[in-house]
């Protein structure tokens, strides 16, 4: 269950409205799907389970019946999602391989996902009339700028195959905006966490890794590099909003690529540190191994396009969002 009332945020601007959701079995997605289904929205979820899982969506379907459809497959198969499509007034696409670690491993079979795959949601969402999609970008695509905050501004600088893969998306968002009706929106997501994300992949984020090492293993968590490094930590409830705001808003967007964060910065030894005593756990002190490739220093967006075009603000804030992060995890861990 969200912490958030998104009817007392969203109202009924999405009742009896049928949307599309890719990866909705996802982390990310899954909350996305739960808010809409909250709001009175029917719901098609896209999801080839690569990354996501059925059980995030079992309650929903209990609780929500006939408005949910899920469906097993992938973005790469054009006829199905031109079917699933139609009808849809909005597309969430949050399907996408997201790992910097494993895009660099697999680099061609991370470009065939997240760039063609998104030309396919483009051109279904297109061929169905669809009114507006929603992208999720990354902020990986500042790479090792030194400029803080990030701001959309700036140059890209991709230091991985999958922050190139997230900027390609944001190009295409722009060109389907610019040359067809369809309207859309690259929304660029800062190091989002909350309940639900995976904690079991070699790839995991920090905030999962670290429940896992803490809670599952009773193990110091492992930190790459000196930990000094800071992120803008970002519950995932706010994601969700802003998604739900650049799907309502009444002006075009016209592919605009907007910053979703908290506007700060926390450091990973600061986050072990917080992690470990929220938990019990202050004796499991962290363990250091050298720098990850492809992993940037600092991060911390600037909100002011999110605030300008769609009156984005935070609503739940970091030690907000981590207590029930850390009990969900305590809760399919222990």
């Amino acid at each position: 269950m969200s912490i958030t009332d998104w009817r007392g945020l969203h109202g009924d601007r999405f009742e009896g409205i049928t949307t599309m959701v890719t990866g909705g079995a996802g982390f990310i997605g899954s909350h996305l799907t739960e808010a809409l289904l909250a709001l009175g929205a029917r719901v098609r979820v896209l999801d080839d389970l690569s990354g996501g899982d059925r059980a995030n969506l079992q309650p929903l379907a209990t609780r929500y019946g006939d408005r949910l459809e899920f469906h097993e497959n992938s973005i790469l198969d054009q006829p199905l999602l031109a079917d699933l499509m139609r009808g849809c007034r909005y597309v969430f696409h949050q399907a996408a391989l997201g790992s910097v670690p494993g895009s660099i491993e697999q680099p061609r079979h991370y470009s065939e996902v997240n760039i063609t795959g998104t030309i396919n949601v483009l051109e279904a969402a297109r061929a169905a009339e669809a009114e507006r999609g929603m992208f999720a970008a990354s902020a990986a695509a500042y790479g090792e700028s030194e400029q803080l905050p990030k701001i959309e501004t700036m140059p890209t600088d991709c230091r991985s195959p999958y922050a190139a893969t997230k900027v390609a998306g944001e190009a295409l968002m722009a060109a389907w905006a610019a040359g067809y009706p369809l309207d859309t929106a690259a929304l660029r997501y800062f190091n989002i966490f909350g309940p639900r994300q995976n904690a079991n992949s070699a790839y995991a984020a920090v905030i999962a890794a670290f429940a896992a090492a803490l809670i599952e293993r009773e193990q110091a968590p492992v930190i790459f590099g000196d930990g000094e490094q800071s992120r803008d930590f970002t519950y995932v409830d706010n994601v969700v909003h802003a998604n739900l705001l650049a799907a309502a808003s009444p002006r075009r967007l016209g592919g605009a690529v907007i910053n979703i964060a908290c506007g700060q910065r926390i450091s990973v030894n600061t986050l072990a540190a917080k992690m470990a005593a929220t938990l019990d756990r202050p004796h499991l002190k962290p363990t250091h191994q050298p720098d990850r490739p492809g992993d940037v220093r600092h991060s911390q967006a600037d909100l002011g396009r999110a605030r300008q075009l769609l009156d984005y603000e935070p609503i739940v804030g970091f030690d907000e969002g981590l207590a029930p992060t850390l009990g969900w995890y305590q809760s399919v861990m222990v």
